[in-house]
């Protein structure tokens, strides 16, 4: 507490506001509960892992319960899992698999972690992946891993994250994990196996993201970047940096996000074709927008759409055209990015225009999700009945989406109608009454 500068009411405050990040609004701490604290009296699970996310952002290091002095209880027990750049990165994705496929309390309202945002930013020593007796594999084995992330992958893009998402996690921690263990003819195909890996990393941990589990998915992100360092595969590694930087800012954790993503850009700097530069450069723009910095963030969007206009998305490596159109998303950021800046009629353009580019059942959940975004910038600017036009078409594409973003988008959609629907807009109400009875529908 000293040294965190801080006073009981200050330290409770921001514990409420962590707890409310983290899904664990619930958590109703004051004063006198962080007092009882001080003097000796054990918090619960959920409350010591929030305190320690709190005083890890004051002090600008990694705190754990653990070393704040607090008993060791099961449900705290994995809480560094995942948070650490030395360790073997497929023992600890292992662990952390079996700990996802357990539903741990520890790791499943984990909360996102400012200070592990900026571990990747240290130049420390490559892990190794432990030598063990796991058989021989080849090219086949490759391209098995990189057919099967695809085929999870179009499930998600049109199902949700909610969907198949314990069978990606099994299929990582048991053949994935084995495989990277496995001994192949050439060092260019042991590389190549730890990057397809990355990719069901990384896809484990968007489906984290997607349920709502944000500082879970930090940690799987942290073991697929240890993976690609492992590989020395310095472009997928880019890529990476820019997945960590795209999750502090979809978390609305702005810190770090700009030294992530300019470390991608000089990894990939002059070696990575305009698709994949546009991307890249559609995030940084986003990461100046959240700090403020109107001039360049709209600079870096409008270098984001020369650079997609007319690139060739076939040359776009395995790794990066997994997630779908360059351009659908260099549109979607620079939506993000006017929303930031408060320029809602050029946000709402844009969202259109991504859903346009997204339209179709492959991508039904993007699609949802940015008719959701175009409907709150329509509503924004006063255009109350056009938004709730744009949100039935959302409701109608989120029916079958298990995804915590989709539920959270269509609450949004009832916040932002409740000043019109009680001034009597009969456009508000009637929609409103639709949302409530979708989401009782969720809810069940």
């Amino acid at each position: 507490m000293t040294e965190a500068g801080c006073s009981y009411a200050e330290l409770a405050r921001d514990i409420r506001a962590v707890a409310t990040e983290s899904g664990a609004a619930q958590l109703r701490t004051n004063s006198s509960a962080v007092a009882h604290w001080i003097a000796g009296t054990q918090p619960g699970a959920t409350a010591a892992r929030i305190l320690a996310e709190t005083l890890s952002r004051k002090l600008g290091r990694l705190v754990t319960p653990e070393r704040l002095g607090l008993v060791r209880i099961p449900e705290t027990a994995d809480e560094s899992l995942g948070l650490d750049m030395e360790q073997d990165p497929v023992e600890a994705l292992t662990r952390l698999g079996r700990a996802d496929i357990e539903r741990r309390t520890g790791m499943s309202s984990a909360p996102y972690s400012v200070p592990a945002a900026a571990m990747p930013l240290a130049h420390g020593p490559r892990t190794r992946t432990a030598a063990r007796p796991a058989g021989t594999a080849g090219e086949g084995e490759i391209q098995a891993v990189r057919e099967m992330t695809s085929l999870f992958t179009a499930v998600d893009e049109r199902h949700g994250g909610g969907h198949g998402r314990s069978a990606v996690v099994q299929y990582l921690v048991s053949d994935v994990a084995t495989l990277c263990r496995s001994r192949f003819r050439t060092e260019a195909q042991k590389q190549q196996m730890l990057s397809a890996a990355a990719c069901v990393v990384y896809l484990a941990g968007w489906k984290a993201y997607d349920a709502g589990e944000a500082g879970l998915a930090q940690r799987y992100y942290l073991q697929a970047l240890k993976l690609t360092r492992e590989a020395g595969q310095d472009l997928h590694t880019a890529f990476v940096l820019r997945v960590l930087a795209h999750h502090g800012l979809e978390t609305g954790r702005g810190e770090h996000t700009l030294d992530l993503i300019d470390a991608a850009l000089r990894l990939a700097k002059d070696r990575t074709d305009p698709a994949t530069e546009s991307l890249y450069v559609i995030t940084r723009a986003r990461a100046l927008a959240m700090a403020g910095r109107s001039r360049e963030a709209v600079a870096e969007a409008a270098r984001a759409a020369r650079l997609v206009d007319g690139a060739d998305e076939s040359e776009m490596p395995f790794w990066a055209a997994l997630w779908g159109s360059a351009g659908a998303c260099v549109g979607t950021h620079t939506a993000k990015s006017a929303e930031l800046l408060g320029n809602y009629d050029i946000a709402e353009r844009h969202f259109s225009r991504a859903v346009w580019s997204t339209s179709g059942h492959s991508y039904q959940r993007i699609t949802a999700l940015s008719l959701a975004h175009a409907g709150s910038m329509q509503c924004r600017q006063g255009h109350v009945e056009q938004a709730c036009t744009t949100w039935r078409r959302a409701l109608e594409l989120m029916d079958g989406v298990r995804s915590a973003r989709v539920v959270r988008a269509a609450r949004t959609m009832r916040q932002d109608l409740a000043p019109f629907a009680h001034r009597g807009s009969r456009a508000a109400v009637d929609f409103d009454e639709r949302a409530r009875l979708w989401l009782a529908g969720e809810d069940a």
